[in-house]
């Protein structure tokens, strides 16, 4: 028989409809904590670090990348969105993925999305070890990530108020920087900004190479980096089972922060490759940086790059913060071992702690391979958030076919186009799985992802058939 959690309080997220978020979590989060949270989450690692990579192998093309994954992840959103606000639960995706298809598949998408937020959180913290290196070069960047790694992961201990507030305020300096970055872009790209000349279209054009200076090979890279950079919004999803009004805040944390993202995406790659050469040098390891340089902003650059460290820790904070929810609202559901289950002054310190353990394995990764461990676990983690869109798509096709049937009122938010825009997504996702498979980079991560997931979902599949006949006798 599955163990249960041990809390302080009962609690457990219900498998019915209209189950109850689990009351043994605080409720410290105010709805401006959780829409800066959908904002600060996803602005981190993919956007100021890995979009560099992005810009040298898909060249101006990446602009194009970020656009079509950006639609992608706005319908994902969106079908999250109404699957949450119709019944919000701390596992998110993982809990309506349970309704709709049974236990594995609640224990499947659940601990990929653990994985994939866990290795997210190492890539912050080589990420911003790097910058510090590059300000101290007599440091070791292994130093960096475990002091990283021990600040925050002591922050997630503290209770979930304190968490709401800290990211609010990250968040917001690093929405004021981009909105900063992009104003002063686009002055420069029109030629409005003094001392500067309007570049026009020349750089778009690859500067004589074309928008797709490496074909689509280079854009295939430019998109698993965009699809990287965007994982990490579902955790507003999974924040507002912490907070006052759980329906109503998802709901209009969803609607705000899917265009938001997508102006400050795509619009701030338009301005990068706009204003310099997709090959300048500056470009991969920091394209903000880079960009503010060209323009002779006096010490834009370093500016910049402080901006880039507290944006990478902020999504780092965040992503435990996700990460720990995720795995309590698992062992809630007798998903995971019960000793991750305990909550201590509402906070499941253990599941903290249990998401940590990979960064702090990235400290020994990051010693031995320092030059190329970044990228490996980007593009592994840009797989596994396909695979946990997808088990959310397909729920929300079964979902919304319940709730029209069975409580039509709780749809306070509805899906475009249903269910033809959820069959586009779901076509998407597996044509960029297909694309993978082409480039050798991304084939090995592609087939770990791949591997995870089936072992991930025998293991689910036997769980639940054990539950069954343990129910049956």
């Amino acid at each position: 028989m599955s163990a249960t959690p041990q809390t302080d309080s009962t609690a457990a997220d219900a498998a019915a409809p209209s189950a109850a978020i689990p009351s043994a979590l605080g409720t410290g989060l105010k709805q401006r904590h959780l829409t800066m949270i959908a904002l600060g989450g996803v602005i981190g690692a993919g956007l100021f670090v890995g979009s560099g990579a992005g810009i040298a192998a898909a060249g101006p093309g990446i602009v194009l990348a970020y656009a079509v994954s950006g639609l992608l992840v706005m319908l994902v959103m969106r079908m999250l969105g109404e699957m949450s606000a119709a019944n919000p639960a701390s596992g998110s995706f993982s809990v309506h993925a349970e309704r709709a298809f049974g236990p594995w598949a609640g224990f499947a998408s659940g601990w990929m999305f653990w994985t994939l937020l866990c290795v997210a959180v190492a890539v912050e913290a080589i990420g911003a070890a790097q910058i510090v290196t590059g300000w101290l070069p007599g440091t070791a960047s292994w130093m960096w990530v475990l002091l990283f790694m021990a600040v925050f992961c002591a922050a997630n201990l503290a209770a979930v108020g304190n968490f709401g507030e800290a990211e609010f305020w990250f968040a917001g300096l690093k929405v004021a920087a981009i909105t900063a970055f992009l104003a002063l872009g686009l002055l420069a790209v029109l030629g409005l900004l003094p001392g500067t000349d309007a570049p026009g279209t020349a750089n778009l054009t690859g500067a004589g190479d074309g928008f797709l200076p490496n074909g689509s090979e280079g854009l295939l890279v430019g998109l698993l980096a965009s699809v990287f950079a965007y994982g990490g919004l579902e955790n507003v999803t999974i924040a507002a089972a912490e907070s006052e009004n759980p329906r109503r805040g998802v709901a209009r944390a969803v609607r705000t922060a899917m265009y938001r993202i997508a102006i400050f995406y795509v619009g701030s790659m338009l301005v990068v490759v706009a204003l310099i050469p997709w090959d300048d040098p500056g470009v991969e390891s920091g394209p903000y940086a880079a960009a503010l340089d060209h323009l002779g902003i006096p010490a834009a650059g370093q500016v910049m790059n402080v901006v880039v460290l507290v944006a990478l820790l902020s999504a780092m904070n965040a992503n435990i913060y996700g990460a720990s929810r995720m795995a309590y609202s698992l062992v809630a559901r007798g998903q995971g071992p019960r000793a991750l289950g305990r909550l201590t002054r509402r906070v499941p310190r253990r599941a903290v702690v249990a998401t940590c353990s990979f960064g702090f394995a990235a400290v020994l990764l990051s010693y031995r391979w320092p030059d190329t461990l970044f990228q490996w676990l980007l593009n592994m983690t840009g797989a596994a958030i396909l695979v946990v869109w997808a088990f959310t798509a397909a729920a929300q096709l079964r979902t919304r076919r319940r709730l029209e049937r069975e409580a039509p009122q709780l749809l306070t938010v509805r899906m475009w186009a249903y269910p033809y825009l959820t069959w586009l997504a779901l076509a998407a996702m597996a044509g960029i799985l297909v694309l993978m498979l082409r480039a050798p980079d991304s084939r090995t991560q592609l087939l770990t992802t791949a591997g995870l997931t089936v072992a991930l979902s025998l293991a689910g599949l036997v769980r639940q058939h054990r539950r069954g006949k343990t129910r049956m006798t």
